[in-house]
């Protein structure tokens, strides 16, 4: 007799979802987090007295509405500190480009430009609209006979089809090229160029000429489909989402145990029998649900002796590497950004000024050196939700492209080295913000390995390229949800669609195994 019908192995975002509908359809889930609170990359914490930030993700894009009904996650204490937010390109001078909805504003920017983006946006929503179609169910397979599977591919041509000709053919073309060639056909601006790269290589080793940029640039857009029109700050920060989705959890019947890391998911003749904790506690389960990134479940918690050699072949081979870090500052007072009007600091702050700009900040990551002129997406979330910090004070959270996993000598020899160059270019866009510093954090790809279990510090868990999503994502065998082990499925955002926080792999891989009754 097991002591549970599902253990879940990694309380993220994605978990809880699953979590969550695996109860509602009537079974004993119990969901183990190595962390004291679950909520995985959705996490809010104190990095110094008094001063609270989100502590990965920092903004809510993309966060499905099928996931926030189904979990009611309002009613159980989401609320958000500000929605709709402006993406700013902060000049130096002060003479800002503005994107807010489909506005652009500030900069000089052109008529020509101004017209070119309405077209470009509405162009890419129908694009997106495509994916987020494609998101909400599992992904096909090609090469086997399945009614659904068969059904799926049927609505993802017709939507292609009805885009007509000219989209049609717009589609395929681009998607196989990058954002750099993109913006070249489209705008002259400069900066306009570089602020739309930056959303096809948030948290990845790809810069602006990379290929499969364009992809992540409608990824990213299928936000909009989900009713977010620019980023949104959730109040009390993205731990305050998870707190919500671990109380609609609870409310369900799961149960959630933090501090509870799993050592191994426990195998016999090819079939998961359930878990055992890093404190030596074993736990059984006829299905066992993983979170956690694919490489790290096949590695170290199935273990490769445990599985076939060309199972252990293809996980080897998911691109994982990440060139993203993140800066936490608490400071003394609000910084002043140099012209920046004071009803746009709360907005999403962005520093790139040209596509070369970021092309040559990834050039670093591409030999495991960090960049001496980095990308930063900027927020300071305490303007919009000041009980983050003391009374008065304030917290900067920066999203920075590029840094290595490892750079020669390791992290301990150039972490304040790289923090200084961090705040020597805020200090050219907000004078006086060094003196205002009380503390500073730098979360380096390895730290965000180490504190969010996610291999590389990637935190889509695997590249989205075209040979990394869909069918393909993780991997053959493995790409509906199910696994080559009996009894394992994965549910986290290494699996279709992939990560950011929205919820639906977690869904998606809940509605497959209620679907398949368990079996694998």
């Amino acid at each position: 007799m097991t002591d549970y019908d599902v253990l879940l192995v990694g309380g993220g975002h994605n978990g809880l979802v699953c979590a969550h509908s695996l109860a509602k359809s009537g079974k004993r889930v119990l969901v183990l987090e190595a962390a004291t609170q679950a909520g995985g990359c959705a996490a809010t914490r104190e990095f110094a007295p008094g001063y609270s930030v989100s502590s990965c993700a920092q903004w809510l894009t993309q966060l499905s509405p099928e996931v926030i009904k189904n979990m009611a996650l309002e009613r159980h204490g989401l609320t958000y500190a500000a929605r709709d937010l402006a993406s700013v390109s902060l000049a130096e001078d002060g003479d800002h480009l503005v994107l807010q909805g489909g506005t652009l504003s500030g900069a000089g920017v052109g008529q020509q430009d101004m017209a070119a983006y309405r077209e470009f946006d509405a162009r890419m929503q129908r694009f997106s609209s495509l994916l987020a179609k494609a998101f909400s169910a599992r992904a096909p397979k090609l090469v086997e006979s399945n009614f659904a599977d068969r059904l799926t591919l049927i609505k993802l041509g017709i939507g292609l089809k009805l885009l007509g000709k000219s989209d049609m053919n717009d589609l395929m073309r681009i998607v196989l090229i990058n954002m750099y060639d993109v913006m070249q056909e489209n705008f002259d601006h400069p900066r306009l160029k570089a602020l739309l790269a930056l959303d096809g290589m948030l948290g990845s080793h790809m810069g602006p000429r990379s290929p499969n940029t364009v992809f992540g640039y409608l990824y990213r857009r299928v936000g909009d489909l989900f009713g977010f029109h620019g980023p949104a700050q959730v109040r009390g920060g993205m731990g305050a989402l998870a707190r919500a989705m671990v109380a609609s959890c609870e409310a369900a019947g799961v149960e959630v145990r933090a501090g509870a890391a799993v050592s191994s998911i426990d195998t016999e003749a090819g079939r998961t029998t359930g878990v055992t904790l890093v404190s030596g506690e074993q736990l059984h389960a006829g299905l066992v649900v993983s979170n956690v990134d694919p490489v790290t479940t096949f590695e170290k918690l199935v273990g490769y002796r445990n599985i076939e050699t060309g199972v252990v072949r293809n996980v080897s081979k998911i691109r994982c590497k990440s060139g993203t870090a993140k800066l936490h500052l608490a400071l003394d007072s609000l910084p002043a950004f140099t012209g920046l009007p004071a009803d746009l600091a709360g907005h999403r702050l962005v520093i790139a000024p040209d596509m070369d700009y970021a092309e040559r900040a990834f050039n670093a990551v591409k030999y495991s050196e960090y960049s001496q002129a980095p990308v930063m997406d900027i927020s300071l979330p305490t303007v919009n939700d000041p009980d983050l910090a003391p009374a008065g004070q304030h917290v900067l959270s920066a999203i920075v492209q590029f840094a290595p996993y490892q750079p020669e000598g390791g992290w301990d020899t150039h972490r304040d080295t790289f923090i200084g160059i961090l705040l020597d270019l805020l200090e050219r866009h907000a004078p006086g913000l060094r003196q205002q510093v009380v503390a500073a954090e730098l979360l380096t790809p390895q730290d965000l390995e180490h504190e969010f279990g996610m291999k590389g510090g990637h935190w889509h868990h695997g590249e989205l390229s075209l040979d990394q999503v869909m069918m393909m994502r993780p991997f053959h065998g493995a790409n509906q949800y199910g696994t080559p082990v009996d009894g394992l499925y994965l549910c986290g955002a290494g699996s279709h669609p992939g990560g950011g926080v929205m919820g639906l792999a977690g869904l998606n891989a809940a509605r497959e195994i209620i679907k398949r009754g368990g079996a694998a």
